[in-house]
C-alpha cells in the first residue's frame, strides 16, 4: 500500500466547506468518492486544513492510502474526470507513509482578496470580499505589522474553535493594493478557527478609521474576542498552499502563493502596489 498526495484546487463556494457532513455536499465529500472510483474501492483522505464554506483553495494538500497501483495520471486526469468542474487534482505524488498532511507540514499560506469600492462586485461575486467604504493604506500596513511574531490569537478565534493552544506564529501578515482591490496575504505555523477572516475585519476597522493601528495591539494582549471586529465574509479567503520540508520532493514544496487566475492578481492597467513584509 503507497501513500499519496494530492494538490487540490477548489471553489469554496459551491460547496459547505471541507469537512464530511451527512448531506454530502462538501469537498471532502466529492473528492473521496472521485479517488474511491479510480482505486475502485472506498480510501480515507486527510487534509492539511479544514476549511469552511465558501471558503476556497488553490493548493489544500491531502493524503490517502491507496490500495491498489495506479500511475500519477490516473490519481490525476482519472480523478478529475469524476469531480464536478469546481474541483481538479493540480498534482500527484508518491511518499512513505510517515508522511502526513496535517502533522509534516511546517507552515500554511492565506490569501484574503477584497474588492473596496462603493458598489459591490458582481463578476466576482463569492470570489472576492467587499467592502464599500474607503481604506486608508498606511493605516492598514501599519495595523497589519504589528501581527508578525508569535502571539496569543484569542481574541481572534472562533467560538468553536478546537485547537488547544490559542497562541500562533505568524512568519507575516502583507498587505498589498491594485487598485481597489486588496490582497492581505498571511503565513504562519497553523492558524486557528476564523483567525483570518477576524483578522481582516479587524485590519478593515482600523483602515476605516473606527480604531488606530496600535489596537491591534490592545486586542493581541486583551485577548478577548468580544472586543474585536466582526468575522469578515468567507468569499475571499483563499487556502494557497502548505509548507513541507524538502525531502517529501512535493510540486512547489506544496506551496502556490496566489490564485493565479484571478483578474486582480495582473489588473489591465499599472498597478498602484506597495507592500510590507
Amino acid at each position: 500500500m503507497s501513500r499519496i498526495v494530492l494538490g487540490v484546487e477548489y471553489a469554496g463556494d459551491a460547496f459547505e466547506g471541507w469537512q464530511t457532513q451527512p448531506h454530502g455536499r462538501t469537498v471532502q465529500d466529492v473528492v473521496t468518492a472521485a479517488v474511491s472510483s479510480v482505486a475502485g474501492q472506498g480510501v480515507d483522505l486527510v487534509c492539511a486544513g479544514r476549511t469552511d464554506t465558501g471558503v476556497h483553495a488553490t493548493t489544500q494538500i491531502v493524503h490517502f492510502d491507496a490500495p491498489v497501483e495506479r500511475p500519477r495520471s490516473a490519481w490525476v486526469r482519472g480523478t478529475n474526470s469524476h469531480l464536478p468542474a469546481s474541483v481538479a487534482i493540480r498534482w500527484a505524488h508518491e511518499v512513505d507513509t510517515s508522511f502526513h498532511a496535517r502533522f509534516s507540514a511546517t507552515a500554511r499560506h492565506y490569501r484574503y482578496l477584497l474588492y473596496n469600492a462603493p458598489v459591490r462586485p458582481a463578476l466576482l461575486s463569492g470570489r472576492v470580499g467587499w467592502f464599500h467604504l474607503p481604506l486608508d493604506e498606511d493605516r492598514v500596513r501599519a495595523a497589519a505589522d504589528r501581527l508578525a511574531g508569535t502571539h496569543d490569537f484569542s481574541a481572534f478565534r472562533a467560538a468553536a474553535c478546537q485547537a488547544k493552544s490559542p497562541v500562533r506564529t505568524i512568519r507575516h501578515a502583507r498587505v498589498t493594493r491594485h487598485g481597489p482591490y486588496w490582497l492581505f496575504d498571511f503565513c504562519a505555523d497553523a492558524f486557528l478557527h476564523h483567525m483570518i477572516r477576524n483578522l481582516v475585519g479587524a485590519l478593515v476597522y482600523v483602515g476605516k478609521g473606527k480604531h488606530p493601528p496600535e489596537w491591534m495591539d490592545m486586542l493581541l494582549t486583551g485577548r478577548d474576542r468580544s472586543k474585536a471586529a466582526p468575522t469578515f465574509a468567507p468569499d475571499g479567503l483563499y487556502l494557497c498552499g502548505v509548507e513541507y520540508p524538502d525531502r517529501w520532493s512535493l510540486p512547489d514544496g506544496g506551496r502556490i502563493i496566489c490564485p493565479p487566475e484571478l483578474p486582480m492578481v495582473f489588473p489591465c492597467s499599472a498597478p498602484e502596489s506597495r507592500s510590507v513584509d
